[in-house]
């Protein structure tokens, strides 16, 4: 048997979650589709043969065959959706970001966990294949200790006319884009690691809107990592994702979007959809095998139900989405005061008190190792560190 749905929000998103959440598994359904207008309702439902339509957002909740609401709906819409999950104790599913700042946010996560119900934070891009992959190589070891973990979205600006209006969207590219990069690198680095500071510049430099455009930030960890995001709305030719992480033992890097193996050239004939947010169908394109694979949607989906059906936690639950606003309203203030600014966490559920890993690597009873290389005429070349003078020594073997 699988899930009920109810989506929330009729709009570039719920189309993208209904063509994963009817395709994935084959057996969950959306029931019920709310719309604020009733063409884009009605709509919706005929082009997924949805039974239940409705402008009104607590009937699609309450409806009697609805088991799992997803929200698919403006940021400043997703407390009162939220709430309302809560008081008809159906499992929620909520786009990013979770809340316009880490208030709300909180207010929501205490809400969902004070009335005992399932909810998942939809945050796509860490159940990418590619993303999936790096990431257990870096559990299992393969790079080591994680030092920095970097992660860029950029691409021309958002679909709809909310995300332009600072109070509804609650911020800019930071909030819009940020979101996904903070908790790539987090991932990386460690969800158990605690943020602590995060340094930030932020400008509008070509859109004519009042929140930010363009951003570039750092965020420092517990155990010394330092997680950076590059954002922007600026950016043209497409979208473009890409992850680095590095770590003592090795690096990955990651292009999930615009730059995967697939290029094509056309005059334009027969030419339309090429990809999400492309900027031509005309030249050199650059399409995607599979969108909804290849963004992560079908195997988030799929984390999400099934964990519903075994009783557990997803991968990424609402306190993950409290986390990454905590670090989002921190790079905000850090964008406004120019200098590093603290990660406020009032609910911070892993580690405490974790230092930097040990830099000095024994070579043996009388030096450390800085570097060990083989050169280009055979030898062994040797970079050390007395131990008791501290003295840097070179040695060639």
């Amino acid at each position: 048997m699988g899930r009920k749905i109810a989506m929330l929000g009729s709009g570039f998103i719920g189309r993208f979650y209904a063509d994963s959440i009817h395709s994935q598994r084959s057996k969950d359904r959306i029931v019920s589709i709310y719309s604020r207008r009733e063409e884009s309702a009605q709509k919706f439902a005929a082009d997924y043969q949805t039974p239940h339509w409705t402008t009104t957002m607590e009937e699609a909740i309450h409806h009697p065959e609805v088991d799992v609401v997803c929200i698919a709906l403006p940021n400043n819409l997703h407390e009162a959706a939220v709430m309302a999950c809560c008081k008809a104790k159906k499992a929620v599913i909520c786009t990013k970001p979770l809340g316009r700042n880490a208030e709300e946010a909180k207010r929501m996560l205490e809400a969902v966990e004070a009335a005992g119900i399932f909810h998942g934070y939809m945050e796509d891009l860490v159940y990418t294949p590619k993303f999936s992959k790096a990431l257990q190589s870096v559990q299992d070891g393969a790079l080591g200790r994680i030092l920095w973990a970097k992660s860029r979205e950029t691409h021309p600006g958002p679909h709809s006319e909310w995300f332009w209006d600072k109070e509804q969207a609650g911020g800019g590219c930071i909030l819009d884009l940020g979101c996904h990069c903070v908790e790539i690198a987090r991932s990386f680095i460690g969800k158990d690691i605690k943020p602590v500071e995060v340094m930030c510049w932020a400008d509008t430099q070509v859109k004519p809107i009042d929140a930010e455009d363009h951003a570039i930030g750092l965020v420092r960890y517990e155990n010394g990592a330092i997680g950076q995001f590059e954002v922007s709305w600026t950016f043209r030719g497409g979208l473009d994702l890409r992850d680095e992480v590095m770590g003592t033992e090795g690096t990955i890097w990651l292009n999930s979007f615009l730059r995967t193996g697939f290029d094509m050239f056309t005059t334009g004939k027969g030419a339309e959809y090429v990809a999400e947010k492309a900027e031509s169908n005309t030249g050199w394109l650059f399409p995607v095998g599979d969108e909804l694979n290849d963004l992560g949607y079908n195997h988030m989906f799929t984390d999400m139900f099934n964990a519903i059906e075994q009783n557990k936690a997803p991968r990424e639950s609402f306190y993950d989405g409290y986390v990454v606003n905590a670090v989002l309203d921190a790079a905000y203030r850090s964008a406004a005061s120019k200098q590093w600014e603290p990660v406020k966490l009032e609910i911070w559920r892993g580690r405490e008190g974790v230092g930097k890993g040990a830099s000095l690597v024994d070579y043996d009873d009388k030096h450390y190792l800085i570097k060990e290389e083989k050169t280009h005429f055979g030898s062994t070349k040797l970079i050390l560190k007395e131990k008791q003078s501290g003295k840097i020594i070179e040695v060639t073997r």
